[in-house]
């Protein structure tokens, strides 16, 4: 009988322990094996030094299939736990009412978060989401190719103009190489309308009320269209053809194709290596911007995590205690390091700083004092609207008009009214 008694007992513990076991699903864009098992690695450091709580991450497709799936499996009673969603994903995330603020679960600190990264998740006063990769654009160019057309590579250049000019030597060294490769990314359209201290949209850039209309077609917006068409009438512009298709314009640039490239900070880590494989010396310069124009500063890029509110509170504390440990001092440090994205912590910079990274590795200084030097207000912090993902394809399909030949002047304005039209719409959900 006591044995009996005793199993019960045990039986009983065990039940219990069960029932306090708390889940975590966390769904991811990171389809890649390198940047997916160091999410595993540290889910399984967590579940290692807390063993009442299981981190389960699983990739769900790109950044808008799994914003998507998240609102649905929210639908059915069954959203994760934790999602990461891209940062232009943030207004209609926060519209679906899907998510509760992370400055919701429990009070935490935001003040070690660099400025220009936790003002973009910070909206109507509250703290949405907690950053985890981010990343900003900036210019890369081949040493080699600007050694041979007598341009110095430790001074690339930092404007529109300074870029032509570079061209125009780079044509007469090199007649068969093209001079740069961009791709048509609305993402770029966003960071130089910062860089001149330009809202996108009305509304404090949809942050003081509801994005209502843009503000493309101002002078603004026609400095970045009329730079696109330069470079298409002297010939020195190359792309696969595709909208936002950066994956191609690093195969151009890394095939030695072109000289010049413009793309996230992110790339970092691979751009340096398929350099080293193709066999030429590769520069970081910070991003170009109109001529005449005062720096203002970068757009933050990549995603946040945010958290369901249809799970539990334990789901919640945990989901968020996970979060802040992945995006830890030291995590953010080694992130860094592997990808090439920002840590999104002031403390990480400091750490990185004292282990001598930046003196080993000088090409990440360019980004990092770019974004630093960011200027705080609604031009930087971003613009919000919950069409965003339409928004970016309409802004690229004007610039690929502009490099089929319609004027710039025709092309804005009619760019401009398409996505007052998807405002409009999507706003009609909202009165």
């Amino acid at each position: 009988m006591k044995r009996i008694m005793l199993m019960l007992a045990l039986g009983g513990t065990a039940f219990q322990m069960a029932a306090a076991q708390t889940t975590v699903e966390f769904w991811h864009s990171f389809g890649d094996a390198k940047r997916a098992d160091w999410i595993k690695a540290r889910a399984d450091e967590y579940n290692k030094a807390h063993p009442s709580v299981t981190v389960v991450p699983s990739y769900k497709g790109g950044y808008n299939d799994s914003l998507q799936a998240t609102i649905l499996a929210a639908r059915q009673n069954k959203a994760p736990a934790l999602v990461q969603i891209f940062e232009v994903g943030s207004q209609l995330a926060l519209d679906s009412g899907v998510f509760q603020p992370v400055s919701s679960v429990k009070n935490v600190d935001f003040s070690d978060y660099i400025k220009p990264v936790i003002n973009y998740y910070t909206i109507n006063g509250k703290v949405n989401s907690l950053p985890f990769n981010s990343s900003s654009p900036v210019l890369y160019f081949n040493k080699d190719m600007l050694t041979k057309a007598g341009l110095n590579p430790a001074a690339p250049p930092t404007t529109f103009g300074g870029i032509i000019k570079a061209c125009d030597k780079l044509k007469v060294a090199l007649p068969d190489t093209k001079c740069m490769s961009l791709a048509l990314y609305g993402w770029f359209v966003e960071q130089w309308m910062s860089e001149q201290n330009a809202d996108l949209f009305n509304n404090g850039n949809g942050r003081t009320a509801r994005a209502t209309a843009t503000t493309l077609n101002g002078p603004a917006g026609k400095k970045i269209f009329q730079f696109f068409k330069d470079l298409q009438d002297k010939g020195y512009i190359t792309n696969t053809g595709k909208l936002a298709d950066t994956d191609g314009t690093n195969a151009i640039f890394s095939n030695q194709r072109a000289a010049f490239t413009i793309n996230s900070t992110a790339d970092l880590g691979n751009q340096i290596a398929s350099a080293k494989t193709a066999g030429f010396q590769i520069g970081v310069g910070v991003l170009p911007i109109p001529d005449g124009t005062k720096r203002n500063g970068v757009v933050i890029g990549g995603a946040s995590l945010w958290i369901s509110k249809s799970i539990t509170k334990p789901q919640a504390d945990a989901a968020l205690d996970f979060a802040l440990y992945m995006t830890n001092t030291k995590n953010m440090a080694d992130w860094h390091k592997l990808t090439g994205y920002y840590p999104v912590r002031n403390s990480s910079i400091t750490s990185l700083r004292s282990q001598g990274w930046f003196s080993g590795s000088p090409l990440q200084i360019t980004a990092f004092n770019q974004l630093l030097a960011t200027k705080n207000n609604t031009a930087s912090a971003g613009g919000l609207n919950g069409v965003a993902i339409q928004t970016r394809t309409i802004m690229e399909q004007g610039l690929q008009k502009v490099l089929g030949g319609q004027s710039v002047d025709a092309t804005l304005a009619e760019t401009a009214s398409q996505i007052n039209a998807a405002l409009t719409d999507y706003n009609k959900n909202f009165k």
